[in-house]
């Protein structure tokens, strides 16, 4: 039997897909050479807004027209955390959420001797809950491998559904990661990147944490460097940062989410920590590692924002002056605390701050891009695009264009960047 897996949302969901992926080929399965027809298609839903729900019933209302007689598979966030929501699950033969991945294959057996739908969207057992050790050992059409090493979230922000759908935290041992690392560096894997739905509760409650997970890549010498995913910015202690820093493999580029840069509205967001403590993580980032790049995620036009609160949300993302900032408005989600709050902003509102947001973001990106021309960098080479010029990225995560007649994919090779274009570099090999 053929199959397709189509992935919504975040690097997470990328790994579990390989996974589900894996899982399949090993019992027989193959990867359908048409991408919109199989024998079985796996929608893996993201569920972070309630735009990605509305992308994701158009997705899944298209993967059942292209495939009729196929089966068709829900699986993800979406799922787990509206299990009552019966409408979305209309066109359906197999309903999961984000647990039982690894019984993928006995769900599409049973579907295939009854012919009834199925639905198990079990609960996630939050005081008793532990880490399903499930591994990959490829990440196709990748050069680098994401490695999750944790799920679930313990902070309920009042604007997120997430805990709903991932339980609470918990983590991969080191020795399971080390294993899986040991395939992965062995398959060619130059670089890994580590991931989670809270990557820094990493080892909470554990006797481990991020560092020992940064360390325990860093043993194996086919791989040259190890990079972080997203996280959260008051988990990142001096201390962590500092056992950071003292590996020479360790991409100092830091994905630290703002979600605001006015107090206030972060205090009605339920976040950790305020803007003072926020510049001071990422001072502390900057005095630790040279040629730093952070990055970050802004909402704007959450519920109450003011006109001041939202200019001081801009002032302060000036101020730290972000490499890259990923802007998006406000988007209500029911089950949170959030959605019912008082005074919010009509759509007109958001996406107007949401165009100021980005075009101050863009302006700092390109101030970024030209600080980094004159460099020599070592780049990641991850492929050749449109016969014209290789991509790759440096360790800051800053993207180069190569123009070269050898062949460089999945090597890292030395270039010094001459220029910025548009969202990028242009460098040349030295």
């Amino acid at each position: 039997m053929t199959f397709n897996i189509i992935t919504l949302g975040c690097k997470v969901n990328q790994y579990e897909s390989q996974l589900m992926s894996e899982i399949l080929k090993n019992n027989g399965f193959t990867v359908s050479e048409d991408k919109d027809k199989a024998d079985v298609t796996i929608i893996n839903t993201c569920t972070v807004t309630a735009v990605t729900d509305a992308k994701n019933r158009k997705v899944l209302h298209k993967a059942r027209r292209n495939n009729p007689d196929g089966i068709v598979i829900l699986t993800g966030c979406m799922p787990q955390a509206f299990p009552d929501r019966i409408t979305d699950f209309e066109g359906c033969d197999i309903v999961l959420g984000n647990k039982r991945r690894g019984d993928i294959v006995d769900y599409i057996n049973e579907f295939l001797i009854n012919r009834t739908q199925i639905v198990n969207i079990e609960s996630h057992d939050n005081k008793n809950a532990e880490y399903e050790n499930l591994s990959v050992h490829n990440f196709d059409g990748h050069t680098r491998a994401f490695v999750k090493i944790e799920d679930g979230c313990n902070r309920f922000c009042s604007y997120c559904i997430i805990p709903y759908s991932r339980g609470r935290v918990r983590s991969k041992s080191p020795d399971v990661l080390r294993n899986e690392i040991k395939d992965l560096s062995e398959k060619g894997y130059k670089e890994i990147v580590l991931v989670g739905i809270n990557l820094s509760a990493y080892g909470q409650g554990e006797d481990f944490d991020l560092a020992d997970a940064v360390d325990a890549v860093c043993e194996f010498d086919k791989i040259k460097r190890v990079r972080l995913g997203s996280f959260e910015p008051e988990m990142m202690y001096d201390s962590l940062i500092k056992r950071f820093a003292k590996q020479e493999k360790f991409c100092p580029q830091f994905h630290l989410s703002l979600q605001s840069g006015c107090d206030a509205t972060l205090k009605r967001m339920k976040r950790q920590y305020n803007t003072a403590e926020y510049m001071e993580i990422v001072n502390d980032l900057r005095s630790n590692f040279d040629n730093a790049s952070i990055t970050t995620d802004v909402m704007v036009g959450f519920a109450g924002e003011t006109d001041e609160e939202f200019k001081e949300s801009l002032d302060f993302v000036k101020k730290v002056g972000f490499s890259k900032t990923h802007v998006f408005p406000y988007s209500r989600r029911k089950g949170t605390l959030a959605d019912k709050m008082d005074n919010h902003l009509p759509k007109s509102v958001k996406d107007s701050r949401a165009k100021t947001m980005i075009e101050a973001a863009e302006k700092i990106r390109r101030e970024f891009l030209d600080s980094q021309v004159g460099r020599v960098e070592k780049v990641l080479v991850e492929r050749l695009r449109h016969n014209e010029y290789y991509e790759g990225y440096t360790m800051n995560y800053t993207p180069v264009h190569i123009y070269s007649d050898k062949e460089l994919t999945g090597e890292i090779v030395s270039v010094k960047l001459t220029r910025a274009e548009g969202d990028f570099c242009v460098g040349e090999l030295v």
